[in-house]
């Protein structure tokens, strides 16, 4: 267990290798940075052999851990757009009434731009802060939902603690492992995203090498040893 890592959500890891083993997969590394994308998964799991099945396991402890990492880009995406479309009419609006925000910057009044840095319109400077909002979503909490669009295993489960979200909480396409005592149990399915081979190989190869990186630690390897000949 690392330092910054809680008791709580090692016991969820350790509980997750053990029913991935159960379920089949016998190859298995924690904290496995994902190829092809910004993010480290807390457990992969697989089937070495040619085509088979691969696994990501994501642990939440807490609520808010958890809702943290859910909000759907898709959604997100189309409320901003809203937002930048309401900003776009309450700009015009403003500039009706105030023109002299207006910069002059074309010979038709209904396309010049209009200077709202130092106003203190409510409603405009809600919907910015609305935007702000998303925007920080879409950038840093779009994990659940882009790992399962861009198919980077077949198969994902979100461990957790019991009772701590609803059930319409679980991301679109995981599958659901809750904590009963010392063991987990499948609440929801997942639905199977069938990776491909290429994603497969992938997925075995930063397996392999997050697997490397826990032995160098355990032996107390920090870098690279030339062997002499």
């Amino acid at each position: 267990m690392s330092r910054s890592e809680t008791a709580a959500h090692f016991q969820l890891k350790s509980l997750a290798f053990a029913w991935a083993q159960a379920a089949g997969f016998p190859v298995i590394a924690t904290e496995v940075s994902v190829p092809k994308s910004r993010f480290r998964a807390d457990l992969v799991a697989l089937e070495p052999k040619t085509g088979g099945k691969t696994a990501i396991f994501e642990c939440k402890q807490a609520r808010s851990d958890l809702l943290k990492d859910s909000h759907d880009s898709a959604s997100t995406r189309s409320e901003l757009d809203a937002l930048a479309a309401r900003q776009r009419d309450l700009e015009g609006l403003i500039g009706e009434h105030r023109p002299d925000l207006r910069k002059g910057d074309s010979l038709f009044p209904q396309f010049e731009s209009v200077d709202l840095s130092a106003t203190r319109h409510d409603g405009y400077r809600r919907v910015l802060s609305e935007m702000a909002l998303r925007q920080s979503r879409l950038l840093r909490g779009t994990k659940f939902s882009q790992l399962f669009r861009w198919r980077s295993a077949d198969l994902f489960y979100l461990v957790s603690e019991p009772g701590i979200f609803a059930p319409s909480e679980v991301p679109a396409g995981w599958g659901l492992l809750v904590r009963e005592g010392d063991r987990l149990l499948l609440d929801r399915r997942p639905v199977e995203a069938d990776s491909g081979d290429e994603a497969r190989g992938r997925l075995l190869q930063a397996v392999a090498l997050a697997g490397t990186r826990a032995t160098a630690k355990i032996l107390g390897v920090n870098r690279k040893t030339p062997v002499s000949s």
